[in-house]
C-alpha cells in the first residue's frame, strides 16, 4: 500500500492539490486538482473570496476518493499577509482584503507616530512593506475600529481554512512572522509592540512549528470527501515551504524562490537587523525550526505576467522570452520594486512612464517590453546577491532557482550573466515539496532537513546555466 500526502497550494493565481508519495527513495508527485484564484474587485476594492477558495479545497479532496488515493494528512499553504478575524460565534469579520488593495496607503505616517520605523525594524527584523499586517490592522484600527472590538481570534488564511476542515484553530509560526507583529527572538507575537499599536493581543494565538497536528477532520467534512485525515501544519507560507526545498548545494549557495513574487535570500540561524539590512530593505522572515530566511522580497515575475495579460494572454511566457532575446541590447532599465508596478491599472503604460520619467528610450514593440522587464530583474538579483554577502559577510558560488520562474530559462541565463555566478534551476513545485515534507517529516519517512533536500536533488531534474557574460 502507498502512503499518500496531500499539499494543497494555493497561488495567488491559482490553486492546487499535489498528492506526494516515496517510491524507491524518491518523491513522486501528482497533480489531482485545479482552480483559478484572484481578487475580486468589489465596490472599488480588493477582496479574497475565501468561501470560493474553501469550497475548491474540499473540492480537491473529493478526488483523492474518486481516484482511491487517500492520504494520510495534508496540509494547506498560501501566500502572506492576508487574515480574517473571526467573532464569537466564528464568524469572519467584514471583508478579506488581498495586500494589493490600497487602503493601507498612508498608515505607514500612523504607525509610526507610535513606534519609529528603525526601531520597529529592529524589534522584528522585518522589511517595511506599507501592505504587510501591521499596516492592514493599522489601516482596520482607524477606519473600522468596531472590528477590533468584536474580534475574538486573528487567523492568517491557511490556518483559517484548517480551522475549517478540522474546528481547531492553530496558528502556524512560518506565516505569522510575515505580519511584522513577531519578535526574532522570542519566535511568538511581540506582547509589548501589540500594545503599543493597540491591537488586542488576547486575539493572537501562540505559534507553532510546521509538524504541528491541527487535528482530524470534522464529521461534516468527512461526509463530504468520504474519509478522515490528520491535518498538520506546513511551513504556511508559501516561500517557507518552498525553501524547504531547496536542492542541497553544491557549496554555498543563494536561492530565488521565483513566482509572483521573486523572494531572494539565504537562511541564517539568528535575523541580521542591521541597519545595512534596514537600509537595503531584507527581511528575516521565519522558516522551518526556526531558521531565518534573510531574503529581500523583489516584485518577480508578476511584471511580465500582467503585461501577458493585457496582451489577453495571447503569448506563452516562452514566446515572450524569445521575443525579449530578439531585443538583447535594448537599453532602458526599470526599478522593478518601485511602487509603480504594485497594481498599475496597465502594466505596459507603467513601465512606458517610468522610462520617459527617468529619461530613458522608451519600449514599444511587445520584446522590448519584455527585454526591459528581463534585465531589469536579472539586474535587481545581481545587486541583491552582492547585497547578501556583504550583509552576511559570507561569499556564494552558486544561486537556486525554485518554483515556477524556474522555467524562464532566458531569465535564468541572464541572472547567471548579472551576478557572476553558476545557477540551478528547479524544481518548479518546490512550495508543494516543501509542504509534502513537513507532513512526511512528521510520519517519520525522513528523518532530516538535510536528508529532505538530498531526496529533492535526487528526484528532481536540475538545469544549469554558467556565466557567459557579465550584464
Amino acid at each position: 500500500m502507498q502512503t499518500y500526502y496531500l499539499a494543497v497550494d494555493i497561488g495567488a493565481s491559482s490553486g492546487r492539490h499535489i498528492l506526494g508519495r516515496l517510491q524507491d527513495g524518491k518523491m513522486v508527485l501528482e497533480e489531482i486538482y485545479r482552480f483559478e484564484n484572484g481578487m475580486v474587485h468589489r465596490d472599488g476594492k480588493k477582496l479574497w473570496d475565501v468561501e470560493h477558495l474553501f469550497a475548491e479545497i474540499v473540492n480537491g479532496m473529493k478526488q483523492c476518493k474518486e481516484q482511491n488515493k487517500i492520504p494520510v494528512s495534508m496540509a494547506i499553504d498560501t501566500w502572506a499577509l492576508d487574515y480574517v478575524l473571526l467573532d464569537e460565534k466564528d464568524e469572519v469579520l467584514g471583508d478579506t482584503y488581498g495586500y494589493r488593495d490600497s487602503r493601507t496607503a498612508g498608515m505607514e505616517k500612523e504607525l509610526f507616530r507610535v513606534i519609529p520605523e528603525k526601531e520597529l525594524y529592529y524589534r522584528t527584523g522585518i522589511q517595511k512593506q506599507t501592505f504587510n499586517t501591521i499596516y492592514q490592522l493599522m489601516t482596520v484600527k482607524k477606519r473600522t475600529p468596531e472590528l477590533l472590538e468584536k474580534a475574538k481570534t486573528f487567523l492568517m488564511l491557511p490556518d483559517y481554512f484548517q480551522f475549517r476542515l478540522t474546528g481547531n484553530k492553530v496558528s502556524d509560526y512560518t506565516n505569522g512572522t510575515s505580519t511584522q507583529l513577531v519578535h526574532p527572538v522570542t519566535k511568538q507575537w511581540d506582547d509589548e509592540l501589540l500594545d503599543m499599536l493597540g491591537y488586542p493581543k488576547e486575539i493572537f494565538l501562540p505559534l507553532s512549528m510546521p509538524g504541528t497536528v491541527v487535528g482530524t477532520l470534522t464529521q461534516e467534512i468527512q461526509e463530504k470527501v468520504g474519509y478522515d485525515l490528520t491535518v498538520v501544519l506546513c511551513a504556511s507560507h508559501d516561500t517557507a515551504s518552498a525553501v524547504m526545498a531547496v536542492p542541497v548545494p553544491k557549496g554555498r549557495g543563494l536561492y530565488i524562490s521565483s513566482g509572483t513574487w521573486s523572494l531572494m535570500g539565504t537562511e541564517v540561524e539568528e535575523a541580521i537587523c542591521t541597519e545595512e539590512s534596514r537600509l537595503a530593505n531584507f527581511t528575516n522572515e521565519g522558516g522551518y525550526e526556526y531558521r531565518f530566511r534573510y531574503l529581500k522580497n523583489i516584485m518577480g515575475l508578476w511584471l511580465i505576467q500582467s503585461v501577458r495579460h493585457e496582451l489577453k494572454d495571447a503569448y506563452s511566457f516562452a514566446e515572450l522570452c524569445d521575443m525579449a532575446e530578439q531585443y538583447e541590447d535594448f537599453p532602458s532599465r526599470i526599478d522593478v520594486n518601485d511602487d509603480v508596478f504594485l497594481a498599475p491599472d496597465s502594466m505596459i503604460r507603467a513601465i512606458q512612464d517610468y522610462c520617459k520619467r527617468t529619461e530613458q528610450k522608451v519600449p514599444e514593440e511587445i520584446g522590448e517590453l519584455c527585454a526591459v522587464i528581463y534585465h531589469s530583474l536579472a539586474k535587481c538579483y545581481g545587486k541583491t546577491a552582492q547585497e547578501i554577502e556583504e550583509n552576511t559577510h559570507q561569499e556564494y558560488d552558486c544561486i537556486y532557482i525554485i518554483g515556477g520562474g524556474s522555467n524562464a530559462a532566458y531569465l535564468n541565463q541572464l541572472t547567471a550573466d548579472a551576478s557572476g555566478k553558476k545557477v540551478y534551476a528547479g524544481p518548479a513545485e518546490a512550495t508543494a515539496i516543501g509542504n509534502l515534507i513537513a507532513q512526511m517529516m512528521k510520519q517519520g519517512e525522513m528523518k532530516s532537513l538535510e536528508e529532505a533536500r538530498k531526496c529533492v536533488a535526487e528526484s528532481f531534474e536540475l538545469q544549469e546555466f554558467e556565466p557567459k557574460r557579465r550584464i
